[in-house]
Formats: structure tokens, sequence, C-alpha cells
């Protein structure tokens, strides 16, 4: 089981290094189904902080910290509800919300029209709010600041980089508020140590391998693998 979670942990980071999202959107479906939501939740949090830091610290130059203090203000008042309702909600629950969300965005990733509309900065409070929803229950604030960036026509290298700014500052918001409501289980602590090393392996692939794959082509590959695991989470 152990070979297993790590194994996943290592293909989430390799691709979220090459694309710049997706390392929740492909680790949790799955982790839900091998060792619980419970344990899920605050394992991805925590070991997720550390690649987003890692990426970040890459694509540094890139960032749009404006972009970010937006969001991430509306994201500190979405998190602490997300976090909640791992508590206060039903696994079963959890899991369908977290499979219609993966589904809804891959089909639009999927389906989206060529031209899409152009929308106002004042987009990223509502998109923040609901990344911190999503981001505090399944670790998945992805979906709302993809669909934002986007909207707002963002050049590859900045939508990596503001991602994996937002990125860090909410996993190290969620792991905070995952460590403060008794999450870190030892269950959760004995995965921690070899997931973080599967992390810093699937970088370095990710980072090797940068320039020789085409964007387009990881993005549909992640959507479909994406969906798929979306809907695995329909089954009891």
């Amino acid at each position: 089981m152990t070979a297993l979670v790590v194994f996943i942990f290592f293909l989430a980071a390799f691709q979220q290094s090459l694309s710049g999202f997706g390392f929740a959107l492909v680790s949790m479906p799955i982790l839900v189904h091998l060792v619980g939501i419970q344990v899920a939740a605050p394992l991805v949090a925590s070991v997720g902080m550390l690649l987003t830091i890692i990426n970040a610290t890459r694509w540094r130059k890139a960032i749009d910290w404006s972009e970010i203090r937006r969001l991430g203000i509306w994201m500190l008042l979405g998190i602490p509800l997300g976090i909640l309702s791992v508590d206060y909600l039903p696994e079963m629950a959890l899991k369908t919300g977290l499979g219609a969300l993966l589904v809804g965005y891959s089909l639009f990733a999927l389906f989206k029209p060529e031209k899409l509309p152009i929308i106002s900065r004042r987009w990223a409070y509502p998109s923040g709010f609901i990344a911190g929803i999503f981001g505090g229950a399944y670790n998945t604030s992805g979906p709302p600041l993809i669909l934002y960036g986007n909207l707002r026509q963002w050049p590859h290298q900045r939508f990596r980089a503001v991602l994996q700014g937002v990125f860090s500052f909410s996993a190290t918001l969620v792991a905070s508020g995952h460590l403060m409501a008794g999450h870190f289980t030892p269950r959760v602590m004995a995965l921690m140590l070899p997931a973080s090393a599967a992390v810093l392996l699937g970088v370095l692939a990710g980072a090797h391998l940068d320039r020789r794959i085409k964007p387009q082509h990881l993005h549909t590959w992640i959507t479909v693998v994406t969906l798929l695991l979306g809907l695995s989470l329909f089954i009891p």
C-alpha cells in the first residue's frame, strides 16, 4: 500500500512540475479510494505545500503578485469552511462532491470554446473564495483558479507561476488548518516522509523533461485522467 501511495505522489508531482497544476486532481481521487479522505486530505495538503513552494521558486520571475493578493485574501475566508466539512460531512458526500467537481472541470476543459471572454480582475474575489472552500475540503483549489486564469487569458508562463504562488499560500493555510483540527494522525505522519521523497523525485524528473513535452498535449492527458478519476468517485 505504501509503495502505491508513493508512486501516486511521484506521478502527480511529475505532471504538476510540467504543467503547473494537477497535483491534487490526480492524487486526491486515487488516495481517497486507498486511504480515505480523512487521511488523504491532510497528507496531500502537507506534501503539496512542499511541491508548490519548489515550483513557485522555479518560476518566481513570472509571478504576478497583484493577482495572488486578490485571490489569496478570499481564499483565506473559504479554506476554514472546507476544512470543517471534513469533520462534519459524511465521507460518501465528500467523495461525491469531489467527483462532481472533477467531472465538471474536465468537461469544461475538454469542450471549452476556442475564444473565451476576457473577465475583469474583480472575478478574483468569488474565484478565490470558492477555490478556498475546495482547497480546504479536497485540496483541489485548482479548477476555479484555472477557469479564472483562462478567462483572464494569462500567458503560459504567468499561468504556471501564478498558480504555484496561490497554491503555496493555499497549501500552507490548509495544512495549518488540518494541524489545528487534529487531522495529522499517526497514519498520516507515517506516509508523509516517503510521500515527500517521491515528490522531490517527481519535481526533478519534471524539470528534466520540461522543454521536451508540449503543454497542450499534457493538459489533454491530465484532463482525460481527471475525468475518469472523477467518475470513479461516484462508485460506492
